[in-house]
């Protein structure tokens, strides 16, 4: 599930959006108020439950070949997603949407695309269907871990590209 061109993507577990209105989100670190979406590249970021923590590593133009063996492992791809053990069922049930809207309403903003103004889809909203089957075809490890701390830690002090999203909602760190 990713944006065709001329589209970005905004991924919701609510079918019923008509109109997106931009907002602050309560995470934000400044104050403007947005619509967010995301291109091709950072679709699969959100191939998950809203609230649910993920760590994510891929490949980038620094990235050594020792740190990708090492946390992506040796012919596994350049790509991998971790989670937690306790949500994979609701990975597996979740009804997820994805909502095509006009790459042209919105503007880079970090590793996604913003727009500041009121932004309608270009049709329906399409269930995503299965997580796990679009991880696969996508060549995307989908790592299930009983804590994110560890992965994470050696993540961010790697060479590798990285996000988490979530990780506040993450089980904690592990004495």
């Amino acid at each position: 599930m990713r944006p065709a061109a001329g589209e970005v993507l905004h991924f919701s577990e609510d079918p019923t959006i008509e109109v997106f209105v931009p907002h602050v989100a309560a995470t934000a670190v400044e104050p403007a108020a947005y619509v967010w979406a995301v291109g091709h590249d950072r679709a699969p970021d959100y191939w998950f439950p809203r609230q649910c923590p993920r760590a994510m590593a891929w490949v980038g133009p620094g990235t050594t070949t020792a740190d990708q063996f090492r946390i992506i492992g040796e012919g596994s791809g350049t790509r991998v997603h971790a989670v937690e053990y306790g949500w994979l069922e609701a990975i597996r049930t979740v009804e997820l949407y994805a909502y095509r809207l006009p790459a042209a309403d919105f503007a880079p903003h970090d590793a996604a695309v913003v727009a500041t103004t009121e932004v309608r889809p270009l049709g329906p909203p399409k269930r995503v269907g299965d997580l796990f089957a679009l991880h696969a075809e996508a060549g995307i490890q989908l790592r299930v871990l009983p804590n994110l701390h560890e992965f994470w830690d050696a993540v961010v002090a790697s060479t590798l590209k990285f996000s988490g999203i979530r990780l506040r909602n993450a089980l904690p760190r592990a004495d």
